[in-house]
């Protein structure tokens, strides 16, 4: 076994990267190293943002992310930031040349062959002159509308066509999901926003569409067509990082399509709002392939969204450790499984 901990920096100590660190602190094997702030964040305990107890653990001081990130400092780095490759690109960049593997919760990332084809192949150019590797990963994209998907589709001979629904709460997720999403906004600024292409709803599902054709061996014939519609709300809604008065918008209903030679073959649909229960709506996961044979799952209530993309990040570190240097996705690695031993165990030794 590894006698070494698994080293981790967690870059953006928000409602993700803190669920990171607290899960994170919970396991054998690992340790958190460094944490990457900004603002008022700098320079203050880690602790003071954190559900958790320091106790005779050593302190953790945020910091600068030049400071905290220093060549090989750490194992991986968990970057909770941004939604889109473009934005975090810099921030990859940063770590993969300080030879350091990297996990994103950046949604666009986990297939960021879809929308930015040659940032994902500077990406890859950059991991392996470095030989480290990179990941997007999350609960969705990530997991429930692709990779999950593209399991069962393993026990089928043929399949015609793909529909995956998810109905969720927005609740646990921070600030910028919410401004993406446009929860707590008027209907007529949430149309204004449609009109001026600035409201991005759900980040995913051209990420999710393509993971799941390229695994298929599909070759879409067009571009992915999406939809947004408001959800109103008719009650006082509110959630940690968002309050929603009755007529205002609660969340986002986003509709995806893919086509294969022009016939409809994968189908996404994903209303999001905070606090769905007070509308009196069930959330759940669904997925139905048409095909032989034909296969239905449900999952009642959701996989909740914000644990699972806390798990996902930290369940996928020793693979991306393990890995070949490079970009890699989801449909590259190792299923995801929680980590129920020492962390060091999973780890192959060099």
């Amino acid at each position: 076994m590894r006698k070494e901990n698994v080293k981790v920096i967690i870059w953006g100590l928000g409602s993700m990267g803190k669920g990171m660190a607290e899960v994170l602190l919970k396991k054998k094997g690992v340790e958190i190293v460094g944490v990457v702030g900004r603002g008022e964040k700098v320079g203050k305990s880690m602790y003071d943002y954190l559900d958790v107890e320091r106790g005779d653990r050593k302190d953790i001081i945020i910091g600068e992310y030049q400071d905290v990130i220093t060549e090989k400092a750490a194992d991986v780095v968990l970057v909770a930031t941004d939604s889109f490759t473009r934005k975090t690109f810099d921030k990859l960049k940063f770590i993969l040349e300080k030879k350091i593997n990297v996990i994103s919760t950046a949604e666009e990332m986990a297939y960021p062959y879809a929308q930015e084809p040659e940032l994902a192949r500077e990406i890859d150019k950059i991991a392996k002159e470095n030989g480290v590797s990179v990941l997007g990963t999350g609960i969705n994209p990530g997991l429930i509308m692709d990779l999950l998907v593209i399991l069962l589709t393993g026990a089928c001979i043929e399949v015609d066509s793909i529909k995956a629904e998810r109905i969720n709460s927005l609740s646990p997720f921070g600030p910028s999901v919410m401004k993406e999403q446009g929860v707590g906004i008027s209907l007529e600024e949430f149309n204004r926003r449609l009109e001026e292409k600035t409201l991005v709803g759900h980040v995913g599902f051209p990420e999710s569409i393509n993971m799941i054709a390229d695994a298929l061996g599909w070759k879409l014939s067009k571009g992915i067509e999406q939809y947004r519609a408001p959800i109103v709300s008719e009650v006082y809604r509110k959630s940690p990082y968002a309050e929603v008065q009755p007529g205002d918008v609660a969340g986002c209903e986003m509709r995806g399509y893919g086509y294969v030679d022009d016939e409809l073959k994968i189908e996404m649909l994903h209303p999001q709002q905070i606090e769905p229960q007070l509308a009196g709506v069930q959330t759940g996961d669904y997925i139905t392939i048409k095909g032989i044979p034909n296969i239905n799952m449900s999952i009642v209530p959701e996989v909740p969204g914000g644990i699972g993309t806390i798990a996902m990040c930290v369940n996928m570190i020793p693979h991306i450790i393990n890995a070949t240097p490079g970009l890699k996705t989801m449909i590259d690695l190792p299923v995801p499984r929680a980590i129920m031993g020492d962390m060091r165990e999973m780890i192959k030794e060099d």
